[in-house]
């Protein structure tokens, strides 16, 4: 059973001027543009959840470099899954990651048909929901004052 969280991913690189690029995602589905989403299994951390969602739906290696943000957003189930736990659990917690590749390399899956590797000020415009607006611009502002801190070998 799916578990009542959502992930939302930012891959980023850094480029050869200093310069950090992000990439977002054109979904299939909504034709919006976000960060990699998706939602927890049962029995899975929202880190754990990140790393395999990255990998199933963007091609990134689970031995990538990520940051859990302090970004929390709350989703309403009815936009997720329904109501599938239950007519109380109304909205559920949205979890943000960057996640530091080596490579512009990326591998879509059915999910999204196209993706862009951008600077932090077009990504933002672009960017369709408010909760990726505000995890990216953390993302950023971590990354220019060098903020972060790494989890390593996330599974």
């Amino acid at each position: 059973m799916r578990a009542p969280y959502q992930i939302l991913i930012f891959p980023y690189i850094k480029a050869s001027d200093g310069s950090f690029k992000y990439c977002i995602f054109k979904r299939n589905d909504l034709k919006v543009w976000q960060g990699i989403a998706g939602g927890g299994e049962e029995g899975e951390s929202p880190i754990q959840t990140a790393a395999r969602e990255a990998n199933e739906e963007a091609g990134i290696s689970l031995k990538a470099q990520i940051t859990q943000l302090t970004s929390v957003n709350s989703i309403p189930v009815e936009a997720i899954s329904g109501f599938i736990w239950g007519g109380n659990t109304l909205v559920i917690p949205e979890y943000s990651f960057g996640i530091k590749l080596l490579s512009e390399e990326i591998k879509l899956s059915h999910e999204h048909f196209q993706y862009k590797w951008l600077a932090y000020e077009e990504a933002h415009k672009t960017l369709t929901w408010d909760s990726n607006r505000t995890a990216l611009w953390e993302l950023n502002y971590r990354l220019i004052n060098n903020k972060m801190s790494f989890i390593a070998n996330l599974i």
